[in-house]
């Protein structure tokens, strides 16, 4: 079976089908669809597969077009329905995985799409899980539940992980740009799962097993996290040291070796990075052993809103009660449309609770669901912006005029570092 599958996926005749149509799963199902293959997505929010049915992208790395290209070929379709996962000879999983509380992973919706799966799952087909999850999800709790269907993982079925390194809005690394890990139950799973992602994907590194592969994912991101933790600290020791953190930076850069920048800011956004590594944290608690990096590198990430509320108090000089803000960006990231974990809209709201008079502009999102109501951008020109105490630049946008804003607005609380060359008087750099 294993052989006759590999035939199969090195033909691309191997039917393809991804459950979960978000930022991960629909480029992954677009570029199968792109190389050949017959690609089925599936999910469960009757909207996403309208709109990808309407040729409409609502992910940033597939546009229009490349949907459009796809159905038309016929080669992607899309569906709320699971049962036609029985023709599916490979079946890869997309699906969120948040945490339930702080310090816990929610893995019911890999649950629940893995039963789906099990319900109709052939014999001789393969099994990849792509969500981030804790090292251990793929054999203690996906291969028992895909047994169930009387069949035998890495015998009558294959099973594999293989971690999503996804980072949305950038051109230069897109899914099938970046190396691909693998690990699968049997040597037979991971080469399957090899020659699968090696039809899109130029460097597939297989490790030697589900886990390992698991932890590869959690590795980078707790890095990533710790590292930003870190120069978040930096920043505010170099505030009270009196000393230019982007400076400090910079010149720690000139040296080849040993050093990797990482700049601060408001905190950390999207899934990856707030939340990935925690579970890390939970799965390493099981085990007797308390990770002091990660738990620590998170508490100072989600503390800097409120070091930045701090330090505009400081910078206005009188109770937040009484004073405007202007939030310049309000998605986690710099040109892409996601407010998942916004560090900047816990700014604002941190803000309102001190009765501060809090606007946003944003060129990406019309308007934010907050406090029960939904609030719209303003207009960003010089009347407006003449009416705040201060503007803070959360987010670094491309499409917003900084000159505009230096030049009308009487503070600014620069946390990108946008105005990196100018000297001003009116511009607090974090």
């Amino acid at each position: 079976m294993a052989a006759s599958l590999h035939n199969r996926i090195r033909r691309k005749q191997a039917g393809v089908a991804v459950i979960g149509l978000g930022y991960v799963g629909l480029p992954l199902a677009v570029s199968f669809a792109k190389k050949g293959f017959s690609v089925l997505g599936i999910d469960t929010s009757v909207d996403r597969v309208k709109r990808v049915r309407e040729l409409k992208s609502y992910v940033a790395d597939v546009s229009n077009r490349d949907i459009g290209a796809v159905i038309r070929a016929g080669r992607f379709e899309v569906s709320t329905d699971f049962s036609r996962l029985a023709h599916a000879e490979v079946v890869i999983i997309c699906v969120p995985t948040p945490l339930k509380r702080k310090y816990t992973p929610d893995v019911s919706f890999i649950l629940s799409a893995v039963k789906s799966a099990a319900r109709f799952l052939r014999k001789g087909a393969l099994v990849i899980l792509e969500s981030t999850t804790y090292p251990g999800t793929t054999e203690e709790l996906i291969k028992p539940e895909l047994e169930k269907s009387g069949m035998k993982a890495g015998r009558d079925f294959h099973v594999a992980f293989s971690p999503e390194r996804i980072d949305p809005g950038n051109k230069q690394f897109t899914v099938t740009a970046i190396p691909k890990i693998v690990g699968g139950l049997t040597p037979k799973c991971a080469q399957l799962a090899k020659a699968l992602y090696s039809s899109i994907i130029k460097d597939v590194h297989v490790v030697s097993s589900p886990a390992a592969a698991e932890m590869t994912k959690l590795l980078e991101n707790s890095f990533r996290i710790v590292n930003i933790g870190w120069i978040n600290e930096v920043a505010q020791m170099c505030h009270k040291l009196r000393l230019d953190v982007w400076e400090v930076i910079e010149a720690a850069k000139t040296k080849p070796f040993g050093f990797m920048p990482f700049y601060p800011g408001l905190g950390v956004g999207g899934h990856c990075i707030p939340e990935d590594p925690l579970y890390l944290y939970w799965k390493a608690k099981h085990y007797g052993f308390n990770s002091k990096f990660i738990k620590l590198a998170a508490d100072i990430n989600a503390h800097m809103p409120n070091y930045v509320e701090h330090r505009l108090q400081a910078l206005l000089k009188k109770p937040l009660s009484k004073t405007r803000v202007l939030v310049l960006g309000v998605t986690y990231k710099k040109d892409v449309k996601d407010l998942r974990k916004s560090p900047s809209l816990r700014l604002i709201e941190l803000l309102k609770h001190n009765r501060s008079k809090v606007d946003y502009y944003d060129p990406l999102v019309p308007y934010v669901h907050l406090g029960g109501i939904d609030v719209k951008s303003v207009r960003l020109d010089a009347a407006t912006l003449k009416r705040y105490d201060c503007v803070v630049l959360a987010v670094d946008h491309s499409k917003v005029d900084y000159a505009l804003v230096r030049r009308h607005a009487r503070r600014i609380f620069d946390v990108k570092n946008v105005y990196r060359n100018v000297k001003d008087r009116k511009i607090e750099r974090l």
